[in-house]
């Protein structure tokens, strides 16, 4: 037995396979007391949490990033075993664990248990997802596998809500029985498990237990995977482990061969004890499914679908919100307009201030449904598949599937979608997704592709099958893009063959709607955090530049105005320089500010047009204004090519300094992201002129 200090909050380490029911488990004790962010130096995700015992003593959670094995392969894993292994200095090493076990894939999902329970450490296994171990006919009894392993085993539904009382109950007890966990390691390998555990113990400092199991991980994988923030072994450690290394190779063992089947015989025999084949076994509702989803044809066209119906769902479902909103900022504008007197504070307020977070806010509710629609395709497992229909693509231009769920997560942001790549193993595949990601049209682009279609096609007659074409147009031209770049790196800078793909097929689960719409709020949350920081600050940044200095003719016009202003010097400065793209210094403005977020483009539009600051109330919106820009000599700005054209620079255009940031520290090289923004912003540069150009030669 081993207990927790009463005066001492107790941590708990949440492990598990990836697909195994972790993050519901996590958010079924948690709710909203969790907290998002990254382990320093890496971005790994970290996920902590509070939760109450059933005496009201609060209890923490680390959800770890899910794993197959403590022998790392990639970044994530080498963070959940270096805060197991208590490597890490930012991150204690928890006082209990929290194995979330697979009931319908047992033997699979007992290896890595079969790894925890050698540190040591108080362990309660959740046996979950029991209905679909059930469905596919197999009786797996909790009462004996916890007899094998003399720990708590709790039964668990987890998306049905069911064990989880019964789990706080085990998570609620002060003292915690350690496993009754022995397993012959393999006689030709015991004097090394036995030299290495030593070295550990002595020059590491590491406790015997952590030390035999680390020695294991060692002789498993020789400790291939490092990150930042993980305490690196101690060179006689290093030195003994290097020398077993010598003589086995010398001799011929395979040593990790050795360990791997010895465990594997282990979990073979607690297998037998604890699972029976009740019924017929045969092709699961999830394999039916897939016969159709991942056909080579209807899963294109299933695919396909999806997609349409979500661009259609931005642009239906979210018009009544997004009106309630718009209304409410500038109701808001009005109030501050009829309260204060005239001048540039007021101004600053109503204009700067409210006008330009006003103008991103109102694209919230588009945002928060494409989130929606990701975490459903997530959380129902389809996901996975539409990694696997593009496998085949993929390796076209030198990848593999995997790659494909972060370019697809990168549709709602590219920095969770450049995190996710921690999942490659290969590091020349993991840069080149890396370098791809942002050119997947994100949601921060969203608010100017939606600008820019209206102003494109102002009539409200336009059907919406229109718009949305031209949308998914937008989509598949970023996709294209970042095929056609992944294409192109793979076979030049970082030449390599494509790998194979091993990817587990989740089994399809209705979704759990808490679930999804925690994961909406917890990016709304930061989407408007964006809003109430960065843009905010901005906006009245740009104001102010757009307003100062004073044009010495009082009687000057806005545009006059701005043109005075030193925002529209700026603008003028860069105008030989885009205006062969059919652009004019306004739009500079908006190409300079948006490079700190894409849609910031929006409100600097509406700055520099001053729509908010208007005091007629029959002033158009911000649509119709770009529509009545003109240049001197009288032609519209904003023609539909120049629309266009300039949807098609942000497509490629590199503007974004979070994932610029995000790109060094996951590189750790300022190299990459330089590289980045070159090749991007000359692309989107060239592609512009082309379109622009051409269009012109063709009568546009």
């Amino acid at each position: 037995m081993r207990s927790t200090p009463a005066d001492r909050t107790p941590v708990y380490a949440l492990v598990g396979n990836p697909n195994c029911g972790k993050s519901t488990i996590f958010n079924a004790l948690t709710g909203l007391k969790q907290k998002v962010g990254n382990y320093p130096g890496v971005t790994v995700e970290k996920k902590i949490g509070e939760m109450f015992s059933q005496h009201g003593k609060p209890i923490k959670l680390i959800d770890l990033p899910g794993a197959y094995s403590l022998a790392a392969r990639s970044p994530d894993e080498a963070v959940t075993r270096d805060v197991l292994l208590g490597r890490r200095a930012d991150t204690p090493q928890p006082d209990r664990i929290l194995c979330i076990v697979d009931a319908s894939n047992l033997e699979r999902n007992l290896y890595l248990l079969h790894q925890i329970l050698d540190l040591g450490r108080p362990v309660i296994v959740v046996l979950n997802m029991m209905d679909l171990a059930a469905a596919a006919g197999t009786e797996v009894s909790a009462s004996r596998l916890e007899k094998e392993l003399g720990i708590p085993v709790i039964a668990c539904e987890a998306v049905n809500n069911l064990g989880v009382i019964e789990l706080k109950l085990a998570m609620s007890r002060t003292e915690s029985p350690l496993a009754k966990h022995s397993w012959d390691v393999p006689a030709a390998i015991a004097p090394a498990v036995a030299e290495i555990q030593a070295s550990l113990i002595q020059n590491d400092g590491r406790p015997p237990l952590v030390a035999r199991a680390e020695a294991l991980l060692l002789l498993t994988d020789f400790d291939s995977v490092r990150v930042a923030g993980s305490t690196a072994l101690h060179p006689k450690t290093s030195e003994t482990l290097r020398s077993w290394q010598t003589r086995w190779e010398a001799d011929g063992t395979d040593w990790a061969g050795t360990l791997v089947g010895s465990r594997y015989d282990s979990i073979a025999t607690i297998c037998g004890q604890v699972v029976r084949q009740v019924g017929e076994t045969g092709p699961s509702l999830s394999d039916k499914i897939d016969t159709v989803v991942v056909h080579p044809v209807w899963g294109w066209l299933a695919f396909g679908a999806v997609m349409a119906v979500m661009f259609l769902s931005i642009f239906t479902l979210a018009e009544y919100p997004m009106n309630v909103i718009d209304g409410a900022t500038a109701a808001l504008a009005d109030a501050v307009k009829d309260a204060m007197p005239a001048g540039d504070l007021r101004d600053l307020i109503a204009d700067g201030a409210i006008g330009g977070v006003g103008g991103i806010l109102v694209f919230l509710p588009q945002i928060l449904i494409l989130f929606f629609f990701i975490g459903l395709l997530e959380s129902t497992g389809y996901m996975a598949r539409a990694a696997f229909i593009m496998d085949r693509l993929m390796s076209k231009v030198g990848l593999n599937g995997k790659s494909f769920i972060p370019l697809l997560g990168s549709y709602a942001c590219a920095i969770p979608g450049i995190m996710a790549t921690r999942t490659i193993e290969d590091p020349k595949d993991r840069l080149v997704t890396i370098l791809v990601a942002p050119l997947m049209s994100c949601s921060a682009r969203l608010p100017v592709y939606l600008l820019l279609i209206a102003a494109l096609l102002p009539s409200d007659a336009v059907p919406v099958a229109t718009k949305v074409g031209i949308m998914l147009l937008m989509y598949a031209l970023g996709t294209i893009g970042a095929f056609g770049f992944a294409w192109l790196f793979k076979r030049t800078l970082l030449k390599g063959e494509p790998p194979l793909m091993i990817m587990e097929l989740p089994p399809y689960r209705l979704p759990r709607v808490r679930d999804v719409a925690l994961q909406m709020l917890e990016r709304a949350s930061i989407f408007i955090k964006r809003a109430g920081t960065i843009i905010l600050g901005i906006s009245i940044v740009l104001w102010f530049l757009s307003t100062y200095p004073k044009h010495p003719d009082p009687t000057a016009t806005p545009t006059e105005q701005t043109a005075h202003s030193f925002a529209g010097r700026a603008g003028h400065l860069i105008e030989p320089t885009i205006k062969p793209l059919g652009f004019d210094w306004r739009i500079g403005i908006g190409l300079i500010t948006s490079f700190a977020a894409r849609e910031v483009f929006v409100s600097s539009m509406g700055v520099v047009f001053g729509v908010e600051g208007a005091e007629d109330e029959d002033t158009a919106p911000l649509r119709d204004a770009l529509k009545k820009a003109s240049w001197p000599d009288g032609a519209p700005v904003f023609t539909p090519l120049v629309c266009f054209t300039l949807m098609i620079f942000y497509v490629f255009a590199m503007q974004c300094m979070a994932t610029v940031a995000v790109v060094k520290r996951e590189t750790n090289s300022w190299r990459w992201p330089l590289f980045q923004i070159a090749y991007m912003t000359g692309t989107a540069w060239v592609l512009s002129f082309i379109v622009y150009q051409g269009g012109r030669a063709l009568g546009f």
